[in-house]
């Protein structure tokens, strides 16, 4: 009895191990060690340090402190969580929308398809140069369209109360076709079984959407929002090429103010602002991506 009692659990445990052997994964953890863990301890020192290419003098947490206590660095730390919101808000909803309208009998859907993700194909910085043309306050044509209406365009880029949320919606442009794509999956991934119960049960569209749609896309809006949101915290590039952090402050983000930390030879102070940006990931996407998945189980 207790070597038959005592079977199952052996399965059990041979199911759960590994078929390959434990060298086999020894190039991987190389691999890892080498680019992501010494960078990553190598960084934590030297942000606790005032450094230069050739020495360094441990100071603590001194490059931390003067970090949280310089203003306009608090203000790049705010306005990265404020872009990282209305990104990845922006994103998964219009992301879902399109991806439902794309999903339906439309004309033209595979080529309304590739003209949606097109964007995602261009360089960052091409968009942000041609839309900080574009968003000229005086010779751009999207001021001079809304000129034939009768309507006075804002200075997209050198209002300080726009700037930021200016680049935001370009970011959105670029992004929102990648979100579409995950989207268009989930949609064609949900059964068509479901859709004939809500049917006979004389469901609307509106009701289709709300309790079988919505529901079973989940698994897609989860990694939308982790992807646009981890986008968001980390940008740089097209904040940089449209705005450098201006007008003085408005737009900055942690990585545009590590830069010009970087640029200006506070090489410790730039190197703590890495930290923190890690640390701020770290901190909102692990519990968001935990709290999306716990979702996804319940379901």
């Amino acid at each position: 009895m207790g070597n038959v009692a005592g079977a199952p659990s052996q399965r059990a445990q041979a199911q759960k191990r590994s078929p390959y052997p434990g060298w086999f994964y020894l190039p991987a953890a190389i691999i890892y060690a080498v680019l992501f863990l010494a960078p990553t301890f190598a960084s934590l020192y030297f942000s606790l340090t005032r450094w230069t290419l050739f020495d360094s003098v441990f100071i603590g947490f001194d490059n931390f402190a003067q970090f949280f206590r310089e203003p306009f660095l608090v203000k790049g730390l705010v306005n990265t969580l404020i872009y990282a919101v209305v990104t990845s808000g922006l994103k998964v909803v219009i992301g879902m929308a399109l991806a439902i309208m794309l999903t339906s009998q439309i004309v033209a859907r595979g080529y309304l398809r590739s003209v949606i993700f097109f964007p995602v194909l261009v360089s960052t910085v091409g968009v942000g140069i041609t839309f900080t043309v574009l968003m000229h306050p005086t010779q751009g044509m999207i001021n001079e369209t809304l000129a034939l209406f009768g309507i006075a365009g804002p200075g997209w880029l050198v209002d300080p109360r726009l700037a930021l949320f200016s680049v935001a919606l370009v970011d959105v442009w670029k992004g929102v076709g990648l979100a579409t794509v995950i989207y268009i999956a989930g949609v064609v991934a949900i059964p068509k079984d479901y859709y004939e119960a809500a049917r006979i049960d004389g469901a609307t569209k509106w009701q289709n959407f709300r309790y079988v749609t919505l529901p079973l896309m989940r698994p897609a809006t989860a990694t939308v929002i982790t992807l646009s949101f981890i986008g968001g915290l980390r940008t740089f590039d097209l904040i940089w090429a449209m705005t450098k952090g201006g007008p003085g402050f408005a737009s900055d983000t942690i990585a545009s103010v590590i830069y010009k930390q970087y640029q200006a030879g506070f090489y410790g102070l730039s190197t703590a602002g890495n930290v923190v940006l890690f640390v701020l990931i770290a901190v909102l996407v692990v519990p968001l991506t935990m709290l999306l998945n716990r979702k996804q189980g319940h379901e």
